[in-house]
Protein backbone atom coordinates (compact mmCIF):
# COMPACT_ATOMS: atom_id res chain seq x y z
CA UNK A 1 0.00 0.00 0.00
CA UNK A 2 1.48 3.40 -1.30
CA UNK A 3 2.48 5.75 2.09
CA UNK A 4 -0.14 8.18 0.60
CA UNK A 5 -3.07 5.50 0.93
CA UNK A 6 -1.72 5.15 4.72
CA UNK A 7 -1.74 8.57 5.41
CA UNK A 8 -5.24 8.83 3.92
CA UNK A 9 -6.97 6.03 5.64
CA UNK A 10 -5.15 7.71 9.39
CA UNK A 11 -6.69 10.86 8.33
CA UNK A 12 -10.48 9.24 7.50
CA UNK A 13 -9.95 7.07 11.06
CA UNK A 14 -9.22 10.19 12.65
CA UNK A 15 -12.58 12.30 11.12
CA UNK A 16 -14.98 8.97 12.13
CA UNK A 17 -13.66 8.51 15.48
CA UNK A 18 -14.22 12.56 16.26
CA UNK A 19 -17.56 12.39 14.24
CA UNK A 20 -18.70 9.37 16.34
CA UNK A 21 -17.64 11.06 19.78
CA UNK A 22 -19.73 13.91 19.40
CA UNK A 23 -22.71 11.56 17.90
CA UNK A 24 -22.77 10.12 21.21
CA UNK A 25 -21.70 12.73 23.14
CA UNK A 26 -24.42 15.61 21.99
CA UNK A 27 -27.50 13.54 21.94
CA UNK A 28 -26.69 12.23 25.55
CA UNK A 29 -25.98 16.15 26.44
CA UNK A 30 -29.13 16.73 25.10
CA UNK A 31 -31.40 14.19 26.66
CA UNK A 32 -30.06 15.03 30.11
CA UNK A 33 -30.53 18.54 29.23
CA UNK A 34 -34.13 18.46 28.65
CA UNK A 35 -35.16 14.83 29.30
CA UNK A 36 -36.96 14.64 26.01
CA UNK A 37 -36.57 11.80 22.89
CA UNK A 38 -38.25 14.14 20.68
CA UNK A 39 -35.34 16.64 21.17
CA UNK A 40 -32.93 13.94 20.97
CA UNK A 41 -34.57 12.82 17.33
CA UNK A 42 -34.51 16.43 16.28
CA UNK A 43 -30.48 16.56 16.96
CA UNK A 44 -30.55 13.38 14.98
CA UNK A 45 -32.36 14.94 12.08
CA UNK A 46 -29.81 17.84 12.32
CA UNK A 47 -26.79 15.91 11.70
CA UNK A 48 -28.41 14.68 8.79
CA UNK A 49 -29.69 17.41 6.92
CA UNK A 50 -26.38 19.07 5.96
CA UNK A 51 -25.42 16.40 3.66
CA UNK A 52 -28.52 17.16 1.99
CA UNK A 53 -28.64 20.58 1.50
CA UNK A 54 -25.28 21.10 1.12
CA UNK A 55 -24.10 18.08 -1.71
CA UNK A 56 -24.35 20.21 -4.98
CA UNK A 57 -21.38 22.31 -3.30
CA UNK A 58 -19.76 19.52 -1.39
CA UNK A 59 -19.19 17.40 -4.85
CA UNK A 60 -18.38 20.83 -7.09
CA UNK A 61 -15.67 21.57 -4.23
CA UNK A 62 -14.25 17.85 -4.49
CA UNK A 63 -14.28 18.12 -8.14
CA UNK A 64 -12.80 21.81 -7.73
CA UNK A 65 -9.83 22.12 -5.36
CA UNK A 66 -7.33 20.10 -4.15
CA UNK A 67 -8.71 16.76 -2.31
CA UNK A 68 -5.63 16.26 0.13
CA UNK A 69 -5.61 20.18 1.21
CA UNK A 70 -9.13 20.38 1.51
CA UNK A 71 -9.61 17.05 4.19
CA UNK A 72 -6.76 18.96 6.28
CA UNK A 73 -8.76 22.04 6.24
CA UNK A 74 -12.00 20.15 6.73
CA UNK A 75 -10.58 18.43 10.31
CA UNK A 76 -9.00 21.35 11.62
CA UNK A 77 -12.35 23.19 10.94
CA UNK A 78 -13.74 20.21 12.72
CA UNK A 79 -11.81 21.28 15.41
CA UNK A 80 -12.44 24.98 15.51
CA UNK A 81 -16.61 24.59 15.36
CA UNK A 82 -16.98 22.59 18.51
CA UNK A 83 -14.91 25.12 20.32
CA UNK A 84 -18.45 26.96 21.83
CA UNK A 85 -19.51 23.94 23.54
CA UNK A 86 -16.55 24.89 26.08
CA UNK A 87 -18.45 28.09 26.64
CA UNK A 88 -22.05 26.73 26.59
CA UNK A 89 -23.31 23.83 26.61
CA UNK A 90 -26.61 25.25 24.59
CA UNK A 91 -24.78 25.41 21.59
CA UNK A 92 -24.53 21.70 20.80
CA UNK A 93 -27.28 21.89 18.48
CA UNK A 94 -25.24 24.72 16.85
CA UNK A 95 -21.97 22.75 16.82
CA UNK A 96 -24.22 19.35 15.57
CA UNK A 97 -24.87 21.51 12.43
CA UNK A 98 -21.50 22.70 11.66
CA UNK A 99 -19.47 19.61 12.52
CA UNK A 100 -21.85 17.57 10.16
CA UNK A 101 -22.04 20.53 7.50
CA UNK A 102 -18.33 20.03 7.47
CA UNK A 103 -18.49 16.26 7.36
CA UNK A 104 -20.38 16.76 4.25
CA UNK A 105 -17.55 17.83 2.43
CA UNK A 106 -14.75 15.23 4.28
CA UNK A 107 -16.92 12.37 1.94
CA UNK A 108 -17.30 12.76 -1.21
CA UNK A 109 -13.82 14.42 -1.27
CA UNK A 110 -11.91 11.17 0.40
CA UNK A 111 -13.83 8.89 -1.74
CA UNK A 112 -13.04 11.03 -4.43
CA UNK A 113 -9.01 10.96 -3.98
CA UNK A 114 -9.33 6.95 -3.41
CA UNK A 115 -10.04 7.02 -6.65
CA UNK A 116 -7.07 9.28 -7.71
CA UNK A 117 -4.48 7.11 -5.45
CA UNK A 118 -5.40 3.35 -6.25
CA UNK A 119 -5.92 1.71 -9.47
CA UNK A 120 -9.20 0.53 -10.89
CA UNK A 121 -8.51 -3.33 -9.94
CA UNK A 122 -7.69 -2.71 -6.34
CA UNK A 123 -10.51 -0.04 -5.49
CA UNK A 124 -12.61 -2.59 -4.12
CA UNK A 125 -9.54 -3.55 -1.59
CA UNK A 126 -9.04 0.04 -0.72
CA UNK A 127 -12.89 0.46 0.08
CA UNK A 128 -12.41 -2.94 2.09
CA UNK A 129 -9.46 -0.89 4.17
CA UNK A 130 -11.74 2.23 4.38
CA UNK A 131 -15.20 -0.05 5.51
CA UNK A 132 -12.60 -1.89 8.27
CA UNK A 133 -11.53 1.54 9.33
CA UNK A 134 -14.78 3.11 9.92
CA UNK A 135 -15.59 -0.02 11.81
CA UNK A 136 -12.50 0.44 14.14
CA UNK A 137 -13.25 4.27 14.29
CA UNK A 138 -17.28 3.57 15.65
CA UNK A 139 -15.74 1.33 18.40
CA UNK A 140 -13.34 3.59 19.34
CA UNK A 141 -15.18 6.93 18.86
CA UNK A 142 -18.61 5.80 20.73
CA UNK A 143 -16.84 4.45 23.48
CA UNK A 144 -15.01 7.69 23.88
CA UNK A 145 -17.89 9.70 23.60
CA UNK A 146 -19.70 8.29 26.24
CA UNK A 147 -16.85 7.26 28.72
CA UNK A 148 -15.42 10.86 28.60
CA UNK A 149 -18.72 12.86 28.60
CA UNK A 150 -19.19 10.91 32.06
CA UNK A 151 -15.44 11.29 33.23
CA UNK A 152 -14.90 15.19 32.79
CA UNK A 153 -18.08 16.30 30.59
CA UNK A 154 -17.94 18.70 27.49
CA UNK A 155 -14.42 20.13 28.53
CA UNK A 156 -12.70 16.61 28.23
CA UNK A 157 -14.81 15.59 25.17
CA UNK A 158 -13.49 18.44 23.21
CA UNK A 159 -9.78 18.44 24.30
CA UNK A 160 -9.70 14.30 23.09
CA UNK A 161 -11.99 14.86 19.64
CA UNK A 162 -9.37 18.09 18.96
CA UNK A 163 -6.81 16.45 19.38
CA UNK A 164 -7.64 13.72 17.59
CA UNK A 165 -8.43 15.93 14.39
CA UNK A 166 -5.36 17.56 14.19
CA UNK A 167 -3.44 14.26 13.94
CA UNK A 168 -5.97 13.38 11.03
CA UNK A 169 -4.44 17.11 9.73
CA UNK A 170 -1.41 16.13 9.97
CA UNK A 171 -1.66 13.13 7.84
CA UNK A 172 -2.27 15.00 5.03
CA UNK A 173 0.16 17.67 5.43
CA UNK A 174 2.71 15.59 3.08
CA UNK A 175 2.80 15.46 -0.55
CA UNK A 176 0.20 13.88 -2.60
CA UNK A 177 0.58 12.67 -6.45
CA UNK A 178 -2.81 14.35 -7.46
CA UNK A 179 -3.34 17.72 -9.21
CA UNK A 180 -6.19 20.60 -8.36
CA UNK A 181 -8.33 21.10 -11.69
CA UNK A 182 -6.81 24.98 -13.51
CA UNK A 183 -8.81 27.83 -12.13
CA UNK A 184 -9.52 28.55 -16.29
CA UNK A 185 -11.07 25.01 -17.10
CA UNK A 186 -14.19 24.93 -16.58
CA UNK A 187 -15.41 22.02 -15.26
CA UNK A 188 -17.26 19.11 -17.50
CA UNK A 189 -20.95 18.68 -16.97
CA UNK A 190 -22.29 15.45 -14.79
CA UNK A 191 -23.30 12.85 -16.75
CA UNK A 192 -23.94 9.09 -15.58
CA UNK A 193 -24.87 6.20 -17.40
CA UNK A 194 -28.31 5.08 -17.36
CA UNK A 195 -26.97 1.72 -16.48
CA UNK A 196 -26.46 3.43 -12.57
CA UNK A 197 -30.61 3.85 -12.63
CA UNK A 198 -31.10 0.24 -11.04
CA UNK A 199 -27.74 0.88 -8.19
CA UNK A 200 -29.79 4.20 -7.48
CA UNK A 201 -33.06 2.31 -6.91
CA UNK A 202 -31.43 -0.45 -4.51
CA UNK A 203 -29.46 2.62 -2.63
CA UNK A 204 -32.62 4.47 -2.15
CA UNK A 205 -34.47 1.15 -0.66
CA UNK A 206 -31.77 0.56 1.98
CA UNK A 207 -31.45 3.84 2.93
CA UNK A 208 -35.29 4.11 3.60
CA UNK A 209 -34.78 0.63 5.62
CA UNK A 210 -31.90 2.26 7.11
CA UNK A 211 -34.05 4.93 8.51
CA UNK A 212 -36.65 2.42 10.22
CA UNK A 213 -34.34 0.80 11.36
CA UNK A 214 -33.00 3.64 13.24
CA UNK A 215 -36.25 4.75 14.34
CA UNK A 216 -37.89 0.67 15.35
CA UNK A 217 -34.51 -0.22 16.66
CA UNK A 218 -34.53 0.86 20.28
CA UNK A 219 -38.08 -0.04 20.95
CA UNK A 220 -37.36 -3.24 19.74
CA UNK A 221 -34.31 -4.19 22.45
CA UNK A 222 -36.46 -1.99 25.04
CA UNK A 223 -39.79 -3.60 24.65
CA UNK A 224 -39.22 -6.66 22.90
CA UNK A 225 -36.03 -8.50 24.18
CA UNK A 226 -36.60 -6.29 27.42
CA UNK A 227 -32.79 -5.87 27.38
CA UNK A 228 -32.30 -2.32 28.95
CA UNK A 229 -30.41 0.64 27.50
CA UNK A 230 -27.01 -1.19 28.37
CA UNK A 231 -28.17 -3.78 25.39
CA UNK A 232 -28.97 -0.69 22.94
CA UNK A 233 -25.38 0.39 23.17
CA UNK A 234 -24.50 -3.19 23.10
CA UNK A 235 -26.32 -4.62 19.96
CA UNK A 236 -25.17 -1.36 18.06
CA UNK A 237 -21.70 -1.38 19.33
CA UNK A 238 -20.76 -5.00 18.05
CA UNK A 239 -22.02 -4.44 14.45
CA UNK A 240 -18.68 -2.98 13.99
CA UNK A 241 -17.39 -6.56 15.05
CA UNK A 242 -18.34 -7.42 11.94
CA UNK A 243 -17.84 -5.22 9.74
CA UNK A 244 -14.57 -5.21 10.81
CA UNK A 245 -13.73 -8.67 9.63
CA UNK A 246 -15.92 -8.19 6.22
CA UNK A 247 -13.47 -5.16 5.66
CA UNK A 248 -10.36 -6.98 6.21
CA UNK A 249 -12.09 -10.06 4.04
CA UNK A 250 -13.21 -7.18 1.15
CA UNK A 251 -9.60 -6.08 1.31
CA UNK A 252 -7.96 -9.22 0.95
CA UNK A 253 -10.24 -12.62 -0.14
CA UNK A 254 -13.22 -10.68 -2.32
CA UNK A 255 -11.07 -7.83 -3.70
CA UNK A 256 -11.23 -9.19 -7.21
CA UNK A 257 -14.96 -9.86 -7.01
CA UNK A 258 -17.35 -7.24 -9.11
CA UNK A 259 -18.61 -4.65 -7.25
CA UNK A 260 -21.87 -4.60 -8.17
CA UNK A 261 -22.13 -8.46 -6.99
CA UNK A 262 -20.90 -7.25 -3.77
CA UNK A 263 -23.52 -4.60 -3.70
CA UNK A 264 -26.62 -7.39 -4.51
CA UNK A 265 -25.16 -10.77 -2.62
CA UNK A 266 -24.31 -7.94 0.17
CA UNK A 267 -28.09 -6.68 0.31
CA UNK A 268 -29.60 -9.57 -0.06
CA UNK A 269 -27.73 -10.91 2.90
CA UNK A 270 -28.11 -8.18 5.25
CA UNK A 271 -32.04 -8.49 4.70
CA UNK A 272 -32.18 -12.01 5.65
CA UNK A 273 -30.32 -12.01 8.40
CA UNK A 274 -31.92 -8.77 9.68
CA UNK A 275 -35.64 -10.86 9.29
CA UNK A 276 -33.74 -14.00 11.34
CA UNK A 277 -33.02 -10.68 14.18
CA UNK A 278 -36.68 -9.40 14.37
CA UNK A 279 -38.25 -12.78 14.49
CA UNK A 280 -35.91 -14.17 16.67
CA UNK A 281 -38.09 -13.55 19.69
CA UNK A 282 -40.12 -16.51 18.99
CA UNK A 283 -37.70 -18.93 19.85
CA UNK A 284 -35.60 -16.32 22.52
CA UNK A 285 -34.56 -13.46 24.06
CA UNK A 286 -31.36 -14.11 25.15
CA UNK A 287 -29.07 -11.06 24.55
CA UNK A 288 -26.29 -13.25 23.69
CA UNK A 289 -28.05 -15.22 20.94
CA UNK A 290 -28.49 -11.20 19.29
CA UNK A 291 -25.13 -9.94 20.39
CA UNK A 292 -24.12 -13.04 17.83
CA UNK A 293 -27.07 -12.31 15.64
CA UNK A 294 -25.82 -8.09 15.27
CA UNK A 295 -22.43 -8.97 14.99
CA UNK A 296 -23.46 -11.73 11.79
CA UNK A 297 -25.52 -8.39 10.40
CA UNK A 298 -22.41 -5.99 10.51
CA UNK A 299 -20.58 -8.05 7.80
CA UNK A 300 -23.26 -8.08 4.74
CA UNK A 301 -23.45 -4.83 5.62
CA UNK A 302 -20.04 -3.39 4.75
CA UNK A 303 -19.84 -5.92 2.04
CA UNK A 304 -22.64 -3.66 0.51
CA UNK A 305 -21.16 -0.95 1.17
CA UNK A 306 -17.66 -1.63 -0.28
CA UNK A 307 -19.28 -2.61 -3.50
CA UNK A 308 -21.46 0.43 -4.00
CA UNK A 309 -18.17 2.62 -3.52
CA UNK A 310 -16.59 0.87 -5.83
CA UNK A 311 -19.20 0.81 -8.50
CA UNK A 312 -19.49 4.86 -7.58
CA UNK A 313 -15.40 5.84 -8.02
CA UNK A 314 -15.06 4.38 -11.55
CA UNK A 315 -18.79 5.30 -13.41
CA UNK A 316 -16.86 8.90 -14.18
CA UNK A 317 -14.32 10.23 -14.85
CA UNK A 318 -11.74 11.52 -12.29
CA UNK A 319 -12.97 15.35 -13.26
CA UNK A 320 -16.98 14.02 -12.37
CA UNK A 321 -16.48 11.90 -9.05
CA UNK A 322 -16.85 14.07 -6.38
CA UNK A 323 -20.13 15.50 -7.62
CA UNK A 324 -21.07 11.83 -8.17
CA UNK A 325 -20.48 10.97 -4.96
CA UNK A 326 -21.82 13.85 -3.71
CA UNK A 327 -24.93 13.28 -4.90
CA UNK A 328 -25.10 9.61 -3.92
CA UNK A 329 -24.43 10.57 -0.18
CA UNK A 330 -27.49 13.38 -0.37
CA UNK A 331 -29.92 10.11 -1.48
CA UNK A 332 -28.50 8.24 0.98
CA UNK A 333 -29.49 10.97 3.61
CA UNK A 334 -33.08 11.94 1.88
CA UNK A 335 -33.89 7.62 1.94
CA UNK A 336 -32.78 7.67 5.86
CA UNK A 337 -34.76 10.34 6.78
CA UNK A 338 -37.67 9.35 4.60
CA UNK A 339 -37.63 5.69 6.54
CA UNK A 340 -37.39 8.00 9.73
CA UNK A 341 -40.35 9.76 9.33
CA UNK A 342 -42.31 6.79 8.34
CA UNK A 343 -41.36 4.73 11.20
CA UNK A 344 -42.21 7.55 13.64
CA UNK A 345 -45.39 7.94 11.96
CA UNK A 346 -46.50 4.22 12.12
CA UNK A 347 -46.07 2.77 14.87
CA UNK A 348 -46.44 -1.16 13.40
CA UNK A 349 -44.16 -4.16 14.24
CA UNK A 350 -44.77 -5.17 10.54
CA UNK A 351 -42.02 -2.28 10.08
CA UNK A 352 -39.46 -4.30 10.74
CA UNK A 353 -40.42 -7.17 8.66
CA UNK A 354 -40.49 -4.38 5.74
CA UNK A 355 -36.83 -3.27 6.53
CA UNK A 356 -35.86 -6.62 5.79
CA UNK A 357 -38.04 -6.71 2.93
CA UNK A 358 -36.35 -3.60 1.76
CA UNK A 359 -32.62 -4.26 1.71
CA UNK A 360 -33.81 -8.29 0.07
CA UNK A 361 -35.36 -6.44 -2.79
CA UNK A 362 -32.85 -3.88 -3.52
CA UNK A 363 -30.22 -7.09 -3.84
CA UNK A 364 -32.42 -8.77 -6.28
CA UNK A 365 -33.37 -6.07 -8.27
CA UNK A 366 -29.28 -5.71 -9.23
CA UNK A 367 -29.24 -9.36 -9.35
CA UNK A 368 -31.92 -9.70 -11.68
CA UNK A 369 -30.21 -6.25 -13.84
CA UNK A 370 -27.18 -8.01 -13.75
CA UNK A 371 -29.08 -11.50 -15.56
CA UNK A 372 -30.68 -8.90 -17.78
CA UNK A 373 -27.48 -7.94 -19.29
CA UNK A 374 -25.67 -11.28 -19.34
CA UNK A 375 -28.82 -13.02 -21.19
CA UNK A 376 -29.07 -9.95 -23.71
CA UNK A 377 -25.38 -9.95 -24.10
CA UNK A 378 -25.00 -13.68 -24.88
CA UNK A 379 -28.55 -13.39 -27.43
CA UNK A 380 -26.05 -10.87 -29.47
CA UNK A 381 -23.16 -12.75 -29.47
CA UNK A 382 -25.37 -15.40 -31.08
CA UNK A 383 -26.83 -13.52 -33.80
CA UNK A 384 -22.82 -12.43 -34.47
CA UNK A 385 -21.39 -15.59 -34.45
CA UNK A 386 -18.53 -14.67 -32.02
CA UNK A 387 -18.05 -14.87 -27.89
CA UNK A 388 -20.49 -13.26 -25.48
CA UNK A 389 -18.89 -9.79 -24.44
CA UNK A 390 -18.28 -9.14 -20.73
CA UNK A 391 -20.66 -7.31 -18.90
CA UNK A 392 -19.34 -4.07 -18.48
CA UNK A 393 -18.91 -3.14 -14.47
CA UNK A 394 -18.13 0.83 -13.67
CA UNK A 395 -14.75 -0.79 -13.05
CA UNK A 396 -14.36 -1.12 -16.94
CA UNK A 397 -15.97 1.62 -18.20
CA UNK A 398 -13.31 4.02 -16.30
CA UNK A 399 -11.01 2.33 -18.56
CA UNK A 400 -11.99 3.99 -21.35
CA UNK A 401 -9.86 7.11 -21.47
CA UNK A 402 -11.27 9.54 -19.60
CA UNK A 403 -14.64 9.40 -21.75
CA UNK A 404 -17.90 10.42 -19.80
CA UNK A 405 -20.04 7.43 -19.64
CA UNK A 406 -22.13 7.08 -22.29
Amino acid sequence: MADEMKRLLLASFCSETGEWMLQIALPVLVFQATGSVASTAVMMIVGLLPMVLLSPLTGFVADRVHRPRLLLVVCLGQAVVAAPLLADDAMCWVVMALQTSLAAFFEPARNALVADLVPVERRTAANGLLAASANIARLVGAWLGGMLLAAGGIPLVYAVYAGILVVGAVAMCGPFPVTRPAKAVKLPPLRVDRSLLPIGIALTLMCVAQGIFLVRFVPFVLETLGAGAGGVGLLRGVQAIGGLAAGFAVATVARKVAPTGLFAWGAVAFGLVSACIWHGPALTTAIGVYVGMFIAVGAPGVIANSGLAAVLQSAVPAAMTGRLLAAAFALMTLGTTAGMLVAGAVASPLLLDAQAFLHVAAGVLLLAHQHRHRVRDARRARFAGGEAPQLQTGEQRDDRAGDPVR
